[in-house]
């Protein structure tokens, strides 16, 4: 611990070939807490959407991104070699109200899980 702390202080001490170096670990240690704060809850919030987007079952209830709100009536899933794939390019037929709705699996912006206390976010 003694040795650790003049270290630090020689560190801290105002140079000219030090100055580069405290520039650079500033925004070294900026850009670690952007990624810890910022970056990386993004991430895992966007593959928890994709999970729930592509884990979709007929009879769920979704909120579009325009604001439809409706049940999942039938999923077409797009073929690959012959085999039925999920990917976001597939098309669901949603029913909101009297009306049915084709839209892409890219364009749910939510699901709704019964059940579930709501979001108390404004």
């Amino acid at each position: 611990m003694t040795v650790a702390f003049p270290a630090l202080l020689a560190l801290m001490a105002p140079s000219a070939s030090n100055g580069a170096f405290q520039q650079i670990f500033m925004f070294g240690m900026i850009f670690v807490i952007f990624y810890f704060f910022m970056i990386l809850p993004q991430q895992r919030q966007r593959k928890e959407h994709e999970t729930r987007v592509t884990s979709l079952k007929r009879g769920d209830e979704v909120v579009t991104t325009g604001g439809v709100i409706g049940e999942v009536v039938h999923i077409k899933e797009s073929m690959k070699d012959g085999a039925p794939v999920k990917s976001m390019d597939d098309r669901i037929t949603i029913k909101s109200g009297e009306s049915r709705v084709v839209i892409e699996r890219r364009s749910i912006a939510k699901v709704i899980v019964p059940g579930a206390p709501a979001d108390t976010k404004a």
